[in-house]
């Protein structure tokens, strides 16, 4: 049987932040505490890391390699056919896409958006398309099938850069996206990993927890109440979107 798989999207070659998915907190890369949050999501039986040809993202697959994680390598730019390549290459069923730049990313909020899939019959669930979760708690799931219909409808530039956006701007799929409960609601808070500024943010969350064990709830509890400072480490950094 097709099995379930996250699929993450990692490469070196970072215009703002090159290596970032490498870069170390408590001892350990933030792909591999990426990976051990992921982990915890008891229906993924899989874990893809989807990088690159590019030789710059040797040192990936050697992270993967001696890690035990499985890695795919595809197009640089051909994202969606690099992750529809993992799934073909690894007999996924469903593929749970999140990318290497979300390395605090809540496994409770990766296994709602997951039982919302399983759970029903839209092609795509997701809680990225419409922004109420902080950016960096981005997961999206659909069928490799689905992908593969969609890989074979669309020769867009712009859609093989970014692997759902065919099926989340065409109507002939079915689609859900889950907004964040108001005690989560917070879509101005950036915990991704864009800029130098958000790894030292990362850096102290970590180090605040001392552990790789805690949730979205606890991150803001922190930001908000024990260490609100730790907002202004990367408040001025701006995101993709922003005007």
């Amino acid at each position: 049987m097709s099995g379930i798989a996250a699929i993450i999207e990692a490469r070196m070659d970072s215009s703002r932040l090159p290596g970032k998915v490498l870069l170390e907190v408590m001892g350990k890369p933030l792909l591999g505490l990426l990976i051990e949050r992921i982990q915890k999501v008891s229906k993924i039986n899989k874990i893809i890391v989807a990088t690159t040809v590019n030789p710059k993202d040797q040192i990936i697959e050697e992270y993967c390699q001696e890690n035990k994680i499985l890695c795919f390598r595809g197009s640089e730019e051909d994202v969606m056919g690099r992750v529809l390549g993992a799934a073909i290459n690894n007999d996924v069923g469903t593929i749970v896409q999140i990318t290497g730049d979300c390395p605090l990313i809540d496994p409770q909020i990766i296994s709602q958006i997951l039982n919302c899939y399983l759970n029903n019959d839209y092609d795509y669930v997701g809680n990225s398309h419409i922004r109420s979760y902080p950016d960096g708690m981005d997961v999206q799931v659909f069928s490799k099938n689905i992908l593969e219909n969609s890989y074979n409808i669309t020769r867009d530039k712009l859609d093989r850069e970014h692997v759902s956006l065919h099926i989340r701007r065409t109507s002939t799929y079915s689609k859900f996206n889950i907004v964040a409960p108001s005690n989560l609601y917070y879509p101005k808070l950036g915990l991704t990993l864009d800029d130098h500024k958000d790894y030292l943010l990362i850096k102290e969350i970590f180090e605040s927890f001392q552990t790789n064990n805690f949730s979205l709830i606890e991150i803001l509890d922190l930001l908000n109440n024990k260490k609100p400072e730790l907002k202004s480490l990367n408040k001025d950094v701006k995101r993709k979107g922003d005007n």
